[in-house]
């Protein structure tokens, strides 16, 4: 019954990397929720009209923070500082840049208890969408194990051993989902 045992370990491979997919995707959008404190992955969505095509702020310019509360954007073209600062300004972000010679200066604005309250509920939905993705992996790997055993590939000891490393794998990701979620608030709640 070898066969079955990697065809067991090929199906819980595959729901680890999904699974794994689902908390990166979570990161990334956690770094999208803005908090007080400037950090450079808050302008990894912001994109520039670059010659004709639309390219990620980071591959124009240099993003540095020059203080907990400012970011210094240096394009490596003195033609794209107009560009750059129209770019963060119409993004959703709700950043006000300030270019000084080639040097724009993003300065983060104080988060209110309102705003807050909103970016932690966004946090939250965030991390409840990476939940039900996980959920959704595990639920998948197992439908696989369930079709394996109706097609006698398996037997039901290896099934339901199966299905317990997939519960340990969800529940150690939905733990770091967790985790993730509970670093994000405590960030968005410092003063």
């Amino acid at each position: 019954m070898t066969e079955g045992k990697t065809v067991i370990d090929d199906i819980k491979k595959d729901a680890q990397s999904r699974m794994k997919k689902s908390l990166e995707a979570l990161h990334q959008n956690f770094n999208k929720i803005r908090t007080g404190r400037a950090h450079s992955s808050i302008l990894d969505a912001v994109t520039v009209d670059y010659y004709g095509a639309q390219v990620p702020l980071n591959q124009v310019a240099s993003i540095n923070v020059e203080d907990a509360r400012t970011l210094a954007v240096v394009p490596w073209e003195q033609q794209m500082v107009p560009k750059i600062e129209k770019a963060i300004m119409t993004s959703d972000l709700g950043l006000n840049p300030a270019s000084a010679g080639n040097v724009i200066r993003v300065p983060m604005p104080m988060l209110t208890e309102e705003t807050r309250k909103g970016y932690i509920k966004q946090a939250r939905q965030e991390a409840e969408h990476a939940r039900v993705a996980v959920r959704n992996v595990r639920r998948d790997a197992n439908g696989d194990l369930k079709s394996l055993l109706k097609e006698k590939e398996i037997t039901e000891d290896e099934q339901h051993q199966g299905e317990e490393a997939i519960q340990k794998l969800t529940d150690s990701i939905i733990a770091e989902i967790d985790k993730a979620l509970e670093s994000k608030e405590h960030d968005l709640m410092q003063v």
